[in-house]
């Protein structure tokens, strides 16, 4: 009668896998990243418009940027700032590296550094991108992280819409981004 038990456990324990498993494809699936990004025209300073609430952005009051500045052996050094509770600037610098060297549009990145072993990659796929660069979409294949960027300080409603509708055809829900208050054009 143990083995038995046994058995079921183990056969529940796969078929549990299996379900996430699928569940991640799934997700991995349902993300579409664009067809072609220009890194250098990608380098710069990305004002963050909207995220999904996360964690690690917590401190983050409002001005949150991101700054990309390529490095000679082809990673990207992240910049992210915003401000404070306290009327502090919290600064969080990382690394990027290219994933899909085909189409540029993922990319994993990590802030976490040991003696210069950075650990903890993260998913950063391009999933929306203006035709001259003025917006950028990212995701995550598992939908928990999602941040619209912009050029400047403000969107226009115009390309909200848009992305928007680039948020939907990926399996997001707009509602969940919250927008970040920016004070600077």
């Amino acid at each position: 009668m143990k083995s038995l038990s046994l058995v079921l456990l183990i056969v529940a324990v796969l078929i549990s896998f299996e379900n996430i498993s699928a569940q991640d494809t799934n997700n991995k699936r349902n993300l579409t990243t664009v067809d072609s990004v220009n890194i250098n025209k990608y380098m710069g300073l990305w004002y963050e418009i909207a995220k999904i609430p996360n964690s690690f952005q917590d401190q983050c009051l409002k001005n949150t940027t991101a700054e990309y500045r390529l490095q000679d052996d082809g990673t990207v050094e992240v910049i992210n700032s915003c401000d404070e509770n306290d009327d502090s600037r919290d600064k969080a610098t990382g690394l990027a590296r290219v994933v899909d060297r085909k189409t540029n549009a993922k990319l994993e990145v990590s802030f976490v550094s040991i003696f210069g072993w950075h650990l903890f990659w993260g998913d950063y796929w391009i999933i929306g991108l203006a035709d001259d660069y003025r917006y950028a979409v990212v995701g995550t294949p598992s939908k928990k992280y999602g941040w619209i960027l912009s050029r400047t300080a403000r969107l226009d409603d115009e390309d909200l819409i848009q992305v928007h509708a680039i948020l939907r055809d990926n399996g997001y829900n707009p509602n969940d981004f919250e927008m970040t208050p920016q004070e600077s054009d």
